[in-house]
């Protein structure tokens, strides 16, 4: 049987025909195996792989129709973008305000400050799709335990000072000659779209599939201030 789903964004149309024939598993059945994981006590060893299978059967699907994408793929992409920025930023300015007052720091103490990024906890407005169950999923898929790469964000932690002479370009992986994160997408479609390496952590090695994140504008950061005691 062949279900059809259309997924809107502004003028981009997707049609997307998922066919369920010789799998084991609908979508919605998988989607709901997931959540019930979440909202239980089990192990998540035994489940963690319905989440990676999920991106892989929507992925393989979308990567089909990768020429209606582009448009919310790059807005995506440039929202990071801005919001690492944002996170990049004010890192380094609250470094300098901590080190450079004598107020904060005695002597013998040292700062460390430590900023990670993460897809808003809010389930995507934008998505088409949007029922009760919608926003537990989306917890779900963040968590730790069911997405293990996860749990720092996006990317590596920015940790100050150790990363003090890295440059906003290097640090979200366009320091390239060939500044384009676009491994397992159409090269050639996506040539000039600059995606940046936390979008490619997200695609290729975290398990969120690419009608998660197309819709994602919003981003909620993490900065924590450390002083510690000189050893």
């Amino acid at each position: 049987m062949n279900n059809l789903v259309s997924i809107d964004s502004g003028p981009t149309n997707i049609l997307i025909e998922l066919n369920n024939g010789g799998n084991p598993w609908c979508l919605e059945e998988l989607e709901d195996a997931i959540i019930q994981s979440y909202n239980t006590s089990r192990k998540y060893e035994n489940d963690k792989c319905l989440v990676e299978l999920r991106s892989l059967f929507l992925n393989k699907i979308t990567l089909s129709h990768q020429e209606q994408i582009l448009k919310p793929l790059l807005e995506f992409n440039e929202s990071l973008r801005e919001a690492l920025r944002e996170m990049y930023d004010r890192a380094h300015e609250m470094y300098d305000e901590i080190s450079n007052n004598v107020l904060f720091l005695k002597d013998g103490e040292v700062l460390e400050i430590t900023a990670e990024c993460f897809l808003s906890s809010t389930y995507p407005k934008l998505h088409p799709i949007q029922n009760d169950s919608r926003q537990n999923l989306w917890y779900s898929l963040q968590d730790s335990g069911l997405n293990p790469l996860y749990d720092s964000g996006v990317s590596q932690t920015l940790c100050l000072p150790f990363d003090m002479n890295k440059s906003f370009d290097s640090f979200i992986g366009m320091d390239l000659y060939l500044p384009n994160w676009n491994e397992g997408l159409d090269q050639e479609l996506t040539k000039n779209m600059n995606l940046i390496g936390q979008f490619h952590n997200l695609f290729d090695h975290m398990n969120f599939a690419l009608t998660d994140l197309i819709y994602v504008r919003e981003f909620r950061t993490e900065i924590k201030i450390q002083i510690n005691k000189r050893n």
